[in-house]
């Protein structure tokens, strides 16, 4: 990340409400793009997990929301980095903690899975509130978060939002937040099905008798070459697929036996069943 990106974030102090993969790949992401370990606090209940944070990262860590101190002067971002199950209970335990703060200097964040901006604003007693679904990738810097706000989130607002996400790869807006569940079964999940994907590419090739180290090499350096070639073309991702197809050729063989398979269909169908779950997950976190 340049400075330029950075700097909604320059006069900011982060309070990160856990600090488990992914608060923690947001902090060390922070810190490579010029942050500096003073504008963070984390509040990590675990000892073992608060050590770490401490060494690894030189930051402030504290054991309990009773223990936070915000500058009332600085302009405050929350992240909460906790599990969806334990959200209610750790909000409304922060809830009168944030009443220190001008509501125009706080906008908080919620990186957890299936909560809603209304279960949010309800719970923490302030709305400007941004929802936000990072993936996995982002623990490499190489993540792509979804990002939906309460409409009292101001574009400066905003683009504090968009910074921290940005410091672990890019972002997206979506302005309807019903969206939040399409992003969570097509880049939330999506990792998990090209794990899958590489894992069957890999046991195809064992089965034609490759060795699995062979195999492997095969496939991880196949799926990365073709990401990159589709993300630094103009073209479609069909118009490529098209080019590698020669007619009665190899590729045409197999894309058939996928078609046939109805491949694309399969993974339409699972991409919403993952969002109806994220649906029903929001119904349920939000009792």
């Amino acid at each position: 990340m340049t400075d330029s990106t950075l700097s909604p974030l320059a006069h900011t102090h982060i309070t990160f409400i856990g600090g488990g993969n992914m608060g923690r790949a947001l902090i060390g992401g922070l810190l490579a793009s010029g942050l500096q370990a003073k504008q963070m606090t984390v509040v990590e209940p675990f000892a073992a997990t608060a050590e770490k944070l401490k060494s690894d990262f030189s930051l402030a860590v504290v054991h309990s929301i009773d223990q936070l101190q915000f500058d009332s002067t600085l302009e405050q971002v929350v992240v909460m980095a906790v599990k969806p199950q334990d959200f209610k209970q750790v909000a409304l335990s922060l809830a009168p903690h944030l009443k220190a703060i001008a509501a125009e200097r706080l906008l908080i964040i919620s990186i957890a899975a299936g909560i809603r901006l209304s279960s949010m604003t309800s719970w923490l007693g302030h709305s400007r509130c941004v929802r936000a679904m990072p993936n996995t990738p982002a623990l490499i810097g190489m993540g792509i978060t979804g990002l939906c706000a309460d409409a009292s989130v101001d574009a400066q607002a905003r683009s504090r939002a968009a910074a921290l996400c940005n410091a672990v790869g890019q972002s997206i807006w979506v302005g309807d937040e019903n969206l939040i569940d399409a992003v969570t079964a097509l880049s939330g999940s999506g990792p998990a099905y090209v794990f899958a994907f590489l894992e069957a590419l890999q046991s195809g090739g064992e089965k034609l008798g490759l060795d699995p180290a062979s195999a492997r090499a095969l496939a991880y350096a196949t799926l990365q070459g073709a990401a990159q070639l589709a993300v630094n073309s103009a073209e479609s991702a069909g118009s490529l697929r098209e080019k590698v197809t020669s007619k009665g050729g190899t590729t045409a063989a197999a894309l058939a036996v996928l078609k046939e398979a109805d491949w694309q269909g399969i993974l339409e169908a699972a991409l919403a069943a993952a969002a109806k779950r994220g649906k029903a997950m929001g119904d349920e976190l939000a009792q």
